[in-house]
């Protein structure tokens, strides 16, 4: 189970860094850089930790789906950015197929 705990906490560490990536304007300011780096650094520490009990293509394909769809979601909330119906229907794709991979798979270790 704390693999999964593990997981989580990169994912969130990355979407965090991604997020202040934006506001960093090319790590000119400091406290946004400073986001992005730590964030960064936990993302592939926790990351790592992960590896070591679910293979890394589930893994990876966790981490990919949940981070794209959330900063799809932070990307709409703080930044405006507009989702149109072809977008709300791939990133609806996207959270599907994780869900799919975690219920049903063999590969992934619960």
């Amino acid at each position: 189970m704390y693999q999964w705990i593990f997981l989580a906490i990169a994912i969130v560490s990355e979407v965090i860094a991604t997020s202040a990536l934006k506001s960093s304007e090319g790590f000119s300011r400091l406290w946004p850089s400073v986001i992005v780096t730590v964030g960064y650094m936990s993302a592939f520490y926790f990351l790592s930790l992960t590896l070591k009990t679910i293979p890394i293509g589930v893994a990876y394909a966790v981490w990919a789906g949940s981070g794209v769809a959330l900063i799809a979601l932070i990307a709409w909330i703080f930044f405006g950015q507009a989702l149109d119906l072809p977008a709300i229907l791939g990133l609806s794709l996207i959270v599907a197929g994780v869900v799919v991979l975690n219920l049903f798979s063999k590969t992934v270790s619960h």
